[in-house]
């Protein structure tokens, strides 16, 4: 029997394969990370295959924690690296199938669907929002789901997407980026109060 492979799936719309970084984000379950593997220069390629492959890449809950901790031949990490040349996609999770063998597949929603009703928990609490916490109290630099979500424009589109359900994104994005604002302008005011006029 082939062997069995997490984090490795396609994109259903066009069949290209993807590792799935995240496969649920904070506050957004329905979406996920992913690094198109196509288009990738050979030497990230065959580093990201080698770490997917490795007990260390199959034993991470999120493949971004094995990535994070792993470096590519020309000495970057391996999740920021990914993340500054904007190589890591946030895609809907329905528009995703996970192929751990060839004569298998699920949609990464459903997937997420069925870990969660494993561990008694909403699909909502699937994300690693403990380890975000740590990273940002973290002094060395890493790329967060969350920063790098926020930092990313582009979403792969699924396959249901309505102007209802656009429409929503939109909102909950512009709901997150004004609870961002408000929170960087909170840390603006403790640094340097705003001087009230007479």
């Amino acid at each position: 029997m082939a062997q069995e492979l997490k984090h490795v799936g396609r994109v259903i719309a066009t069949n290209k394969k993807v590792l799935v970084a995240y496969r649920t984000l904070p506050g957004d379950a329905h979406y996920c990370l992913i690094v198109p593997t196509e288009n990738l220069p050979d030497i990230y390629h065959d580093a990201l295959i080698n770490l997917v492959e490795s007990p260390a890449g199959q034993e991470a809950y999120e493949f971004a924690e094995a990535m994070d901790r792993t470096q590519f031949p020309d000495g970057s990490r391996m999740l920021p690296a990914l993340h500054a040349s904007g190589r890591l996609i946030k895609a809907p999770t329905a528009s995703i199938e996970m192929t751990p063998t060839t004569g298998y597949s699920i949609v990464l929603s459903e997937l997420n669907q069925v870990i969660a009703e494993q561990r008694g928990i909403a699909v909502d609490d699937l994300s690693l929002k403990d380890s975000f916490e740590e990273k940002k109290q973290d002094a060395t630099p890493s790329a967060t789901v969350e920063q790098v979500v926020s930092e990313s424009d582009t979403t792969v589109a699924g396959p249901n997407d309505t102007p209802e359900a656009t429409a929503k994104m939109y909102r909950s994005q512009a709901d997150k980026l004004a609870k961002e604002a408000a929170k960087f302008r909170r840390m603006a005011e403790e640094l340097v109060p705003t001087k009230k006029k007479a």
